[in-house]
């Protein structure tokens, strides 16, 4: 076992900018990757929202330049997967597949993945038409016409975002119109708009790519017939889903499996602490990320300040746990 001031679970931009504050605080951290180095920002084609950057940075690129950043200053980066912990008492124990980690702090940045329709072409062009950020990606959509699934807030929302590029939005709902989830106010707003057509009892099937590689159209069923929907993008707006199985309900999460915490981004553990969009429903931004990631680690920071006098010398062999 191996006995850490600080493990970070979750390599996206909050975990990274975690690593990178409790490095130059000294604290040696050790990230534990998970199953995609990056997060969601690392699947992105190009990233232009991001201060500091004049043209656009590639998602893998971004998380890469993080990555080396926090290991100038010390941080370490395992590729391996947390299968379990054990949060009842400090040293807390963290469980990967090849290793058991002590940590007396915790900051975990696992995020939340968009839920998948789970049909052929939707992993295959993800990042060259299939998005699921239409604030991320829809400058890159400018004079195009595309697709938006979903009937929630969320779909509606992004919809409604996307017509200030795209020259039409049309909204596919696999229900009829009394089901649709949205709020009142933004079906209004959404059948107001002159570039946004809904289309009811209508599933897409597969999305399909031209000789570009990038999304040509879509095959959908409406209304009983099938045929192929030409669009040059297809944005997915069905939900997300909060990595937070791997807790065990050790901490406190909302009804969605989101984490809570507080302004401090303290979790309801001590010395556990969370950023990103594990605890965020709301923003999901590498901007915000990693503004979370910031507030987490300096938390961190001043929790094991704080407790400094509690804490077993690292070199001191772990007791048996």
């Amino acid at each position: 076992m191996k006995r850490e001031r600080v493990v970070i679970i979750g390599s996206g931009p909050a975990g990274m900018t975690a690593a990178l504050y409790t490095a130059r605080a000294q604290l040696n951290p050790v990230v534990i990757v998970g199953n995609q180095f990056g997060g969601q920002a690392a699947i992105t084609h190009e990233i232009e929202n991001y201060p500091g950057f004049i043209d656009p940075i590639s998602g893998p690129e971004l998380a890469e330049k993080m990555k080396a950043q926090s290991e100038r200053f010390g941080a370490r980066y395992e590729w391996d997967s947390v299968t379990g912990m054990d949060l009842s008492e400090r040293p807390y124990k963290v469980e990967t597949h090849n290793e058991t980690y002590l940590a007396d702090s915790v900051i975990i940045g696992i995020g939340a993945d968009p839920r998948k329709l789970g049909i052929p072409g939707e992993k295959e062009y993800t990042g060259f038409g299939v998005s699921y950020c239409g604030t991320c990606d829809g400058f890159f959509f400018r004079g195009k016409e595309v697709v938006v699934v979903g009937g929630g807030d969320s779909a509606f929302e992004e919809a409604i975002f996307l017509t200030k590029f795209a020259t039409k939005v049309t909204i596919m709902y696999r229900k009829g119109e009394e089901d649709l989830r949205a709020g009142v106010q933004l079906q209004t707003r959404a059948t107001k708009n002159e570039k946004i057509e809904i289309m009811y009892n209508t599933v897409v099937n597969e999305v399909k790519a031209g000789e570009n590689g990038a999304v040509s159209a879509a095959s959908i069923t409406s209304n009983g017939e099938t045929y192929d929907f030409a669009t040059d993008g297809v944005f997915i707006f069905i939900g997300h889903i909060p990595n937070s199985d791997v807790f065990g309900g050790q901490l406190a999460t909302d009804e969605s499996g989101y984490l809570l915490t507080d302004e401090r981004h303290r979790t309801s553990v001590e010395g556990v602490f969370a950023a990103g969009e594990i605890q965020d429903p709301i923003w999901r931004q590498v901007a915000t990320s990693v503004g979370q990631g910031t507030a987490a680690a300096m938390s961190a920071i001043h929790w094991l300040e704080e407790h400094e006098d509690e804490l077993q010398p690292l070199d001191e062999e772990p007791e048996a746990v």
